[in-house]
């Protein structure tokens, strides 16, 4: 039997208790909870090569998991099988400030990877906002706040340690800056949510700690101003370093949780980071003059460090905040992108469609790239209300996509965007799932997940 295989091999670190399993069995949506037959703890990635070529053995499927906070389903063990908790692979292997690059296995995560980096005057910026794992913000390609400036997981990913279905182990990539000796792994496996192997290690790109920081809260006369004052930012391509917005609705349930007193206004949130406090003045004025002419009420500065963390720590707490604002519902997060000219056409229907569905469901997104994200609270039990959210979940999917747009800018597919693969991609499909096929011929690897069965 597997669970007696792995526990030779692994001993007290492979577990079956009911409360491991039970974590092991969800991350943070709304998405039926399914645990796995098992959870292992490897410590190296020789030991995910075995328990991953025993599995495939036994043709028992394996889930990669990593903090469970992914949105869409990705660690759900839709089809049972061995969980394989990664986050006892935390070590930063290797760190080159000469070359702006590090090397770390799949469980650090992102925060402990800056405390790490903290006396090096380097920065890993990608932020999700949860505290996630390298690993997993890899499998999802995630991005986040900063991706304006700093780019996603795609652009700051340069080389992978994977173990495959059959317990092969891989590498793909390098540390060299650009290359074009055979076809592009490494970014076949960014955005895969394991369903094609096992992430144990992972080369990113590092940046210098900006020299000069400066945040502000914008609040505007209309969705429209706000939207309007995003598009021209980019268009005129002011470097700024994030750019968030946040509707009424959410601003105060914000206000609430994290005992901040925002207007109650479409608001933009934004973050400048320069090599001198001129340099970014210069960036601020220039949005401030934009926002201006688009209808901004005020212009609020955090000035301070400490005003700097607690706007971000209140925009990066807006998920808790919402689920605290309807105890006992769970959170259906969605998220579209659009290319960033018909950022304030998609918002404005989006509003409007709710209005008129009497759904409630704040918004907020990540501006700068065309992405926004809603939350809808729900009773998953109330068929009524979970038929009215998924209905306009569909419709949100195929504004984005009428727009030119893709049905998840960075929660991932999971489960919960399946369906929407197919008017997506097109015949495209079948190429991703021949890829899939040869790979992972017995579908083992994250079974259900990403490409429709």
């Amino acid at each position: 039997m597997i669970i007696d295989d792995l526990r030779r091999l692994l001993g007290e670190r492979l577990s079956t208790a009911n409360a491991v399993r039970d974590h092991h069995s969800h991350g943070e949506s709304w998405h039926a909870s399914v645990a796995p037959d098992a959870v292992v703890f490897p410590e190296t990635t020789a030991e995910v090569s075995a328990i991953v070529a025993a599995c495939a053995g036994a043709r028992v499927p394996v889930i990669a998991f990593g903090m469970g906070s992914s949105l869409e389903g990705h660690v759900n063990a839709i089809h049972g099988g061995i969980s394989i908790d990664l986050t006892r692979m935390h070590r930063v292997l290797r760190v080159s400030p000469e070359d702006l690059d590090v090397t770390v296995e799949a469980g650090l995560t992102h925060r402990k990877l800056n405390d790490h980096l903290k006396n090096t005057g380097l920065i890993f910026p990608v932020d999700p906002g949860a505290d996630a794992t390298i690993g997993g913000m890899t499998a999802t390609r995630a991005s986040g706040t900063t991706a304006v400036r700093y780019g996603t997981m795609r652009e700051n990913v340069l080389g992978l340690t994977v173990v495959l279905g059959d317990g092969r182990i891989i590498h793909t990539g390098g540390r060299a800056r650009k290359s074009s000796a055979g076809y592009d792994l490494t970014r076949l496996f960014v955005g895969s949510e394991g369903t094609l192997g096992v992430i144990t290690e992972v080369t990113l790109r590092l940046f210098g700690r900006p020299e000069a920081v400066s945040s502000a809260a914008c609040p505007f006369q209309s969705m429209a101003g706000a939207t309007a004052t995003v598009i021209t930012t980019i268009q005129l391509g002011i470097p700024v370093a994030r750019i968030e917005i946040i509707d009424e609705q959410q601003l105060d349930i914000v206000n609430k949780y994290s005992k901040t007193n925002y207007p109650l206004a479409p608001t933009l949130f934004f973050e400048f980071h320069g090599i001198s406090t001129a340099s970014v003045d210069e960036q601020a004025r220039a949005v401030q003059e934009i926002a201006a002419e688009n209808g901004a009420l005020a212009f609020q500065w955090a000035t301070t460090p400490e005003e700097r963390a607690a706007l971000w720590e209140a925009r990066h707490n807006v998920l808790y905040a919402t689920i605290a604002s309807r105890p006992g519902a769970k959170p259906w997060t969605t998220d579209v992108c659009v290319p960033i000219s018909r950022l304030s056409e998609c918002v404005l229907e989006t509003q409007d469609d709710l209005r008129r569905s009497n759904l409630v469901a704040p918004m907020v997104g990540h501006a700068g790239d065309g992405n926004f994200h809603l939350i809808f609270m729900v009773n998953p039990d109330d068929a009524v209300e979970m038929q009215a959210v998924e209905a306009a979940n569909t419709r949100l999917v195929e504004r984005a996509l009428k727009f030119g747009g893709t049905c998840t800018g960075e929660h991932g597919v999971g489960v919960g965007k399946l369906k929407y693969l197919r008017q997506e991609h097109g015949e495209s499909l079948e190429t991703m799932r021949a890829i899939k096929h040869a790979l992972d011929p017995h579908n083992l690897m994250n079974p259900g997940k990403l490409i429709p069965e």
